[in-house]
């Protein structure tokens, strides 16, 4: 008998069970049958993998080899079969891309590039508030680009094999009722909103430590956030019942100013993510190349952020050139 995939399946399941009763029921098999099972892959295996006793099996020394082993090649096996179906899918697709983004601008901004800049293709989108959700869907395949973002300097979701590149990196406005007294100024110290009260788009990275950490610079203690979806958040911020937190390209809304924060405590890095076994280069480079256009597009129309970045020095060169507005 030649060793088979299914065999070191079966291996690892009595391994993990501890017993052939319960293995066999994980398995759907009778126990006489995975008994008989087992001897014939001992067998080809030229020792006994277990030993049996009143309380259940424990791997013999051979066992643990063959269990180590198992641990490497069935994951590479597992990894080879996504990585053959993304492929497959890939070239099924054919001229169609499968776009996923958080909140914010960019995403709809990139399909319009994107419907320009390569007439024939089929674009679908897919909206999270999770970054992590959506670079679970590029590592399945699921989706072959993502918008996301990071905080500051805080890395991309940790997920094996994809690839992480920088779009952009803006500073976080604030949101603010068109009457509000700080709407006059040209940007607005974060200690001056200490008594009001804070929305924002929920997010599973480290957005609200690092706000809280800037507030708390700030001498004081935010009152209260409210996270919820982009459309209450502006409807808060325009009611007065709170002080939006958004990025700097928040594209102009009635009833509402943006104002920069003095001193920027707060970055967002915008990111695009991809897995590289499922797109040919040049696609990847066309989508990195649209979502920075369409970035720029997002910042140019955004006065605020015109007035901010127009007032910037040669020391922020480097800035500029990241925002895709630098001459």
């Amino acid at each position: 008998m030649e060793l088979e995939l299914r065999h070191l399946r079966t291996i690892r399941a009595i391994a993990e069970a501890g017993s052939l009763t319960k293995a066999a029921t994980a398995l759907g098999l009778a126990q006489p049958a995975l008994s008989a099972q087992l001897r014939r892959i001992e067998r080809a295996l030229g020792g006994e993998l277990f030993q049996r006793g009143r309380y259940g099996v424990r791997a013999t020394a051979l066992g643990e080899l063959v269990l180590e082993r198992t641990r490497i090649v069935l994951p590479a096996v597992s990894e080879l079969q996504r990585e053959a179906a993304r492929f497959a899918r890939t070239r099924r697709d054919g001229e169609r891309l499968r776009l996923g983004g958080t909140h914010g601008p960019l995403l709809g901004a990139l399909v319009d590039r994107l419907a320009d800049a390569a007439p024939g293709t089929t674009v679908t989108t897919c909206a999270s508030w999770s970054e992590r959700e959506l670079a679970g869907l590029l590592a399945e395949g699921r989706l072959d680009f993502a918008l996301a973002g990071a905080c500051g300097s805080a890395p991309p979701p940790d997920i094996p094999h994809l690839v992480w590149e920088e779009i952009a990196v803006d500073p976080v406005f604030v949101m603010l009722p068109d009457g509000h007294p700080l709407a006059r100024g040209r940007e607005t110290d974060l200690a001056a909103l200490a008594d009001e009260e804070w929305a924002c788009v929920p997010g599973d990275g480290c957005f609200g430590d690092c706000f809280t950490a800037a507030c708390a610079r700030a001498g004081f203690t935010p009152r209260r956030m409210y996270e919820t979806d982009t459309a209450s958040c502006v409807h808060l911020a325009q009611v007065g019942r709170a002080v939006g937190l958004c990025r700097a390209t928040f594209p102009p809304t009635p009833g509402l100013t943006t104002r920069p924060l003095a001193g920027t405590p707060l970055m967002w890095r915008h990111l695009l993510g991809w897995h590289p076994a499922g797109q040919r280069r040049d696609t990847a480079a066309t989508v990195l190349a649209q979502a920075r256009a369409a970035h720029a597009d997002a910042a140019a129309r955004s006065d605020s952020y015109a007035r901010r970045l127009s007032r910037r020095g040669p020391a922020d060169a480097a800035d500029l050139r990241r925002s895709g507005l630098a001459s």
